[in-house]
């Protein structure tokens, strides 16, 4: 990642082209029509947007982060690395405004995980303003090949403050409290292939790409001076979820491994726009995922995530930054990259939990549209995994989105996926002993 330089006067310009970090690369590698790596946000204001005041707000709000304003330039066959070619501009409108209509930000739902924005045009991400009834949705989508959604965010927020003209200023990250004792850490093995979400019901000619669904629920309740986060509870509860389905369709029980983000940038202005989270693989053996001794799983879960995320890592590991370096012509690379990922599809991880934790801006728009009350995303739900979690909260909610492969899963078990989350957070609120 090429984080911006700052200056009294505003950021200064990067340079006019820069090579693809780890993540870019091994996402560009990959990329296919059939399942887009489309990163998908909803922000939903309690009141209506002007158009021509949205557009020139989003506009230089991509300008003041020119790390946006980027797209894949042109290369030969021969060249050692992909490169992004960093813009002044927009190559294109980014800001859309679609007719109100039946369900039109389910249609504009559908369009961001069915559709990425090309690469060969900046910026990678498209914005869509939705009239539902007296309010707006805001769904944007991101190429997840150049930008995670965090980085969006922080692009959103900037477009608040400048159609608002109040201040979208981060809150304070919260205060974690250092541990009085550290426990011993056990971690399952991560050598044995993982459980997959076993396939339910996604028709006789299931469609390519993504379905979703989104709901909103309150965050859990966790007894004061617990070991745990929330971040844990909602670990313990995709685990549980997915122990749980697997049983019902007849799937014999396997370790259960986590992907989980890690995302350690600022959030304030000078926050490094791209693909900026590290990836942690939380694992679980069958044993454990005993629902009776709810506490001791919670505690458990605590120890060995903290632990994890302190480890030094890549992003990707040290794998991937072995692939991505310039040994060979980007086109040889690339095809090598992709007959490996096939090779472990069977060590991949079981699902992903994103969370991304307490929405950090206000996410103001000023006194007609008034301040987000509510802020969803959806990560990429490819197989081999087929199903990805992401979370995040305001106001004391908690908002979950559940994406799923078409070609493993149908809408009747995105439904039941998302009841059995409620469930098992549910269960997570233990009482303090």
């Amino acid at each position: 990642m090429t984080a911006l330089q700052h200056r009294p006067d505003g950021p200064a310009r990067p340079p006019s082209r820069i090579p693809f970090p780890v993540v870019d690369e091994v996402a560009r590698h990959c990329l296919q029509d059939a399942e887009p790596e489309t990163v998908h946000i909803e922000v939903q204001l309690p009141g209506r947007l002007d158009p021509a005041r949205l557009r020139k707000a989003f506009g230089e709000a991509l300008r003041r982060h020119p790390r946006s304003l980027m797209r894949e330039a042109p290369r030969p066959w021969y060249r050692a690395r992909y490169e992004w070619e960093l813009t002044a501009e927009p190559d294109v409108e980014v800001t859309r405004f679609p007719p109100p209509g039946p369900d039109a930000r389910g249609h504009a739902r559908q369009r961001a995980l069915d559709c990425a924005p090309p690469l060969s045009a900046a910026p990678p991400i498209r914005l869509e303003a939705v009239p539902e009834g007296a309010g707006t949705m805001l769904i944007l989508t991101v190429n997840h090949a150049a930008l995670d959604g965090p980085a969006c965010l922080r692009v959103v927020a900037t477009a608040a403050e400048l159609y608002g003209g109040r201040d979208n200023s981060p809150a304070a990250p919260p205060v974690r409290t250092p541990d009085a004792e550290r426990e011993s850490v056990a971690v399952p093995s991560n050598w044995t292939p993982p459980a997959r979400v076993a396939p339910g019901s996604p028709g006789p000619s299931p469609s390519p790409g993504n379905g979703v669904i989104v709901t909103e629920l309150p965050l859990p309740h966790r007894p004061g001076g617990s070991p745990y986060t929330v971040n844990d509870q909602l670990m313990v509860t995709t685990a549980l979820l997915i122990a749980h389905w697997n049983r019902d369709h007849g799937a014999r029980p396997r370790p259960i491994r986590i992907t989980m983000p890690v995302d350690d940038r600022p959030r304030d202005a000078g926050m490094p726009i791209g693909n900026g989270t590290r990836l942690v693989e939380v694992p679980f053996a069958p044993e454990e995922l005993d629902a009776t001794d709810m506490a001791g799983l919670l505690r458990r879960t605590a120890v060995r995530t903290r632990f994890l995320k302190s480890l030094p890592r890549p992003q990707l590991g040290h794998g991937a930054a072995l692939l991505t370096a310039p040994w060979a012509p980007v086109a040889v690379r690339a095809a090598l990259t992709r007959g490996l990922r096939r090779a472990v599809a069977p060590w991949t991880s079981t699902t992903l939990l994103s969370n991304i934790g307490r929405i950090p801006y206000p996410l103001d728009f000023g006194e007609e549209a008034g301040r987000a009350d509510a802020v969803w995303f959806s990560a990429p739900a490819r197989m081999p995994r087929g199903l990805t979690f992401t979370t995040a909260s305001t106001a004391g909610r908690l908002h979950l989105s559940v994406r799923w492969s078409r070609s493993l899963l149908g809408p009747a078990d995105g439904a039941q996926l998302r009841d059995l989350f409620e469930h098992y957070l549910h269960s997570t609120e233990v009482t303090a002993p």
